[in-house]
């Protein structure tokens, strides 16, 4: 099942850091990013971010999913989770992520 463009939409206006996050459609999901770092996505209409310990700490209780088969998991983010929440959550991670490796012959833009 592929994530609905409403859902992305309702999950970017609660983030709320316009210039900082962007996204990447891929195979009907959408891959998000922060500062042109992956920090999370949308599977299946379910708002995934990377287990790191930020994340881990900000959501103890968080529900652990595989965004498809044979994934790594990931912390579903609460559906009540708002805007200042989300702001922290993403902030705290970022320093925990990894940079985003380029491919090569890739002119992608973030």
């Amino acid at each position: 099942m592929a994530s609905s463009g409403s859902f992305l939409n309702d999950i970017l206006l609660r983030i709320g850091m316009h210039d900082d996050i962007t996204y990447r459609q891929m195979m009907g999901e959408y891959i998000l990013y922060c500062r042109g770092k992956i920090f999370g996505g949308i599977y299946d209409d379910r708002f995934l971010v990377k287990d790191t310990p930020s994340s881990r700490r900000l959501m103890p209780d968080a529900d652990r999913e595989a965004p498809y088969e044979g994934a790594k998991e990931m912390l579903a983010v609460p559906d009540s989770a708002d805007r200042e929440f989300l702001t922290e959550l993403i902030e705290s991670m970022y320093g925990e992520l990894p940079d985003t490796k380029k491919r090569k012959g890739s002119s992608r833009k973030g």
